[in-house]
């Protein structure tokens, strides 16, 4: 397992793939996990989300460089310290706009570039399903995996001097499909399918395991920095008054093996 303070990424990166992940500002970021979390633990919870997709990403053999596409200082200092490029969401706006930026970042130094958009959402991503899935999309020149829903998209590629094309948010199997990409229909990617929305998404993940920084924040139900008066550091799974329906209990949350 890695430490925090380690950079994740391959001793001699020579993989062709540049991947973009895109991530809101933390404050904004995973809204719907509230109610199973509670409101001070969910941003860290969206960081630590970012930060093991990110570290795993950059283990992958497959992956030359991480392009992180967000506005958010501290999101953006955290990913570059394990080894991440930040560049800002100057379109600011929206998802799409994000990842065609991104995408015109990496090709700007690497103007023949396999490029991947990838979810910023996937604490259970695992460097050799990716590796497998990366290989799969090199065979075609637009590529995708939906998530665990069927509904939506984790993960779109696109191959050197094709453009991306990213149609992500709500209903994007179906938009990614009529756009012409081919849907990556491998079995054992659990963990590239496997986003981060809701309480349901979140217990999916921590059953196939999730990286260090996820099962911290979790194991431990604090959010760091969320002090009382007094000083004493908030327990997010631990409020004042009634557990509201539905709240995730925090347990030791199985970490994957590095």
């Amino acid at each position: 397992m890695r430490t925090e303070v380690e950079i994740a990424t391959n001793t001699d990166p020579t993989g062709p793939w540049s991947l973009v992940v895109p991530l809101k500002p933390l404050a904004l970021a995973k809204s719907r996990l509230t109610p199973a979390t509670g409101a001070e633990l969910r941003p860290r919870l969206a960081l630590a989300f970012a930060r093991d997709t990110v570290a795993a990403a950059l283990s992958c053999p497959a992956v030359l460089d991480v392009v992180v596409v967000t506005d958010d200082p501290e999101a953006g200092a955290a990913l570059a310290a394990i080894g991440a490029r930040v560049v800002p969401d100057e379109p600011d706006r929206g998802l799409n706009a994000a990842l065609a930026h991104g995408e015109r970042a990496v090709r700007a130094g690497r103007p023949r570039a396999a490029v991947a958009a990838l979810n910023a959402d996937l604490p259970a991503l695992r460097p050799g399903e990716l590796a497998r899935v990366l290989e799969y999309a090199a065979e075609f020149p637009r590529a995708f995996v939906t998530d665990a829903a069927g509904i939506g998209t984790t993960f779109l590629s696109a191959a050197p001097g094709v453009e991306l094309r990213p149609a992500f948010g709500g209903p994007s199997r179906a938009r990614h499909l009529d756009s012409g990409a081919v849907e990556i229909e491998l079995t054992g990617i659990d963990s590239v399918r496997q986003d981060v929305d809701t309480g349901d998404d979140l217990r999916a993940a921590l059953t196939l395991g999730v990286g260090a920084h996820t099962a911290g924040h979790w194991a431990t139900g604090t959010s760091p920095g969320a002090t009382e008066a007094s000083g004493r550091t908030l327990d997010a799974q631990d409020p004042s008054g009634p557990e509201p329906p539905g709240r995730l209990q925090p347990s030791s949350a199985p970490a994957r093996d590095r």
